[in-house]
């Protein structure tokens, strides 16, 4: 790593807890190949000192950052700027300095969708299924919208919630329309489906052996459909071992989790950054 000097430009990540953040690994492998003068530290910031560490940043010159858990919502109404994607999604990730303040947008959007637009689909005609109704499934619907698809189906074991999340929707800008199911109804859906995605924790390390769906369903999906995990570790989940072995085209979220970091490190640096990098410096970490 390049020696760090008083000029060197400071990025970072925020959360409470952030030691387990992974992004300053993929982040700072492809800043030392660019050779730029930035580094990317982790900054715990508990909720309640969220204002504070905005005014030390804008004090101390950081160019920009990364906001995660708790911090993705509650950041919004302390900044000056917020775009579109981020409004619709209800969360910010990535925050950056203009001469007004900080603006802050969500690239896990664009994270999500970068693999999927790599596969030749006609996204107007699939009728996606989404597994969760939480945060991150915001995010998805968003994509899922920005790619074409019309008609998105949400898959959650909460009744309420399930209201909850499809009502959110009802009064914003979002040109789709989202139907909210129970999990019993799963099984009658997938046939008609070409695309499903996991956004819940279940399979996630270390409870490596548990998929949220059945395996005795994959055999309902087209060997077309595509099966995506937001899960990166581990790679792959039994979730997406189970689609594979049924002939489905499979994502796991590590291909999410870089492509919305560099994302972020476009916004940042202002020039073209390599995922190929970044993704390396991850797999060498989660993986080696």
């Amino acid at each position: 790593m390049s020696i760090i000097t008083g000029k060197t430009k400071l990025l970072g990540i925020i959360g409470h807890p952030v030691e387990h953040s992974l992004s300053p690994v993929m982040q700072n492998a492809e800043i030392e190949r660019l050779g730029v003068d930035y580094i990317y530290i982790p900054f715990p910031v508990k909720p309640e000192n969220l204002q504070t560490a905005l005014d030390g940043f804008a004090t101390i010159g950081v160019m920009g950052f990364n906001a995660t858990i708790p911090h993705k919502q509650a950041i919004i109404p302390l900044l000056s700027e917020v775009t579109t994607t981020a409004k619709l999604v209800g969360a910010v990730n990535t925050v950056w300095r203009t001469e007004t303040g900080w603006k802050g947008t969500n690239t896990d959007v664009i994270g999500f969708v970068t693999p999927l637009k790599a596969l030749n689909r006609d996204w107007n005609t699939i009728k996606p299924i989404i597994l969760g109704n939480g945060g991150a499934a915001r995010a998805v619907v968003v994509g899922l919208v920005e790619l074409g698809c019309r008609h998105i189906c949400v898959v959650g074991r909460d009744k309420d919630k399930l209201g909850q999340f499809k009502q959110s929707w009802d009064n914003s800008e979002l040109q789709a329309s989202i139907t909210v199911h129970s999990w019993d109804e799963l099984s009658g859906m997938v046939s008609e489906s070409q695309l499903i995605v996991n956004t819940t924790p279940i399979g996630m390390f270390p409870h490596t052996d548990n998929s949220p769906v059945d395996s005795d369903l994959w055999d309902k999906f087209s060997n077309t459909a595509i099966a995506y995990d937001l899960i990166y570790n581990p790679s792959p989940t039994q979730f997406l071992k189970d689609a594979k072995q049924q002939g489905l085209t499979i994502i796991d979220g590590l291909d999410m989790l870089v492509y919305q970091g560099a994302a972020a490190l476009e916004i940042w640096l202002q020039q073209p950054v390599s995922a190929d990098v970044m993704s390396q410096a991850l797999k060498q970490v989660l993986f080696s």
